[in-house]
């Protein structure tokens, strides 16, 4: 099963085939929270969202669908890191941060002296992927052990064979997260045992494209980014297994949600705001985002949450909404 089997822009027709289902079960009045008419008043206004690049599809996504039923709001997604969008999220710049990782204790302070009150909503999972060239023939499975070698701070490996032996010897070309993402907090964490903690050289970006571009045009090219990514350049590129200490385990929907994809599955976050809450076309945007999750998910091709996950969201909005006056 896949979780990504077409680029982003490739599934425009869907959002409009889903969108116009949706708004054709209610007719006029639109039925289910979140779509056309709010008692009797039409939902307009922006939906401001910024955050993690992991996370855009799932947020554009809604945000299309959304936009269909609801033709006076404008919900715009941009991309600066999960670091980055909570610099702007805790600012008040933003009504929702896209985040490919729990927000840390310094931007809860952050967000506390500004007077921003959040709350954190799980909306898909991952399988964070170790990508290799196509061509690559010589490894099909990295151990933790040897990802750490590879990635560690101060790391001098620079050729495969260092890697083990067997391995030719290739020139390593390394790709990977900035620090502003949360794919890179994830990582460093899962793989080398402290959040922040890695090799510098190396070729980072908030872009994961340009590790598509960079792994895809080396031989020896290895780096790393959400299995949504590796979905779209299947064509270009090759997911490694890999070993937690289990044997090898590939990176798929069964093993993110069932937690055997050891230690790269992790979930994903949005986080919106109570002043956020506060526009209806951002509440009412929230809710759609829940009770839409399963369509959402579907269509762009990521893990979908679990009962007990999406019991819990919908109980952390409902809160935040309390909290905000929200009905």
């Amino acid at each position: 099963m896949t979780i990504r089997q077409v680029k982003f822009a490739r599934v425009a027709p869907v959002f409009v085939a889903a969108a116009l289902a949706l708004a054709g079960c209610g007719g006029s009045e639109n039925a289910g929270t979140g779509t056309g008419e709010s008692g009797g008043e039409q939902l307009s206004g922006p939906v401001v969202i910024d955050g993690s690049s992991t996370v855009k599809p799932l947020s554009a996504t809604a945000g299309e669908l959304f936009m269909e039923a609801n033709r006076g709001v404008q919900v715009t997604v941009a991309t600066s890191g999960t670091g980055g969008g909570f610099k702007k999220f805790c600012a008040g710049e933003t009504d929702i941060s896209n985040a490919s990782r729990a927000i840390t204790e310094a931007e809860k302070k952050l967000c506390a002296d500004k007077g921003i009150k959040y709350t954190e909503l799980q909306v898909a999972n991952d399988a964070l992927t170790v990508v290799v060239n196509k061509d690559n023939n010589w490894v099909d499975c990295l151990t933790v052990e040897q990802l750490k070698k590879i990635w560690e701070p101060n790391s001098k490996v620079k050729n495969w064979n260092e890697v083990d032996p067997k391995f030719p010897n290739e020139p390593m070309a390394l790709y990977g997260a900035g620090s502003d993402s949360g794919t890179f907090d994830y990582f460093t964490s899962a793989i080398n045992g402290k959040e922040g903690a890695s090799r510098t050289d190396y070729n980072p970006t908030e872009d994961d494209n340009i590790t598509v571009q960079g792994v895809s045009g080396s031989k020896g090219g290895l780096g790393y980014f959400g299995f949504s990514y590796f979905e779209e350049n299947a064509g270009k590129l090759k997911a490694l297994k890999v070993d937690g200490g289990k044997g090898c385990v590939e990176p798929s929907v069964k093993t993110a949600q069932d937690g055997t994809y050891t230690p790269l599955a992790r979930p994903l976050f949005v986080y919106p705001s109570d002043a956020g809450l506060k526009k209806k076309q951002v509440e009412k945007f929230a809710e759609f985002y829940l009770e839409k999750n399963e369509e959402i998910v579907k269509t762009a091709r990521f893990v979908p949450l679990t009962e007990e996950q999406k019991k819990k969201a919908n109980e952390a909005l409902a809160a935040l909404k309390a909290q905000a006056g929200g009905k």
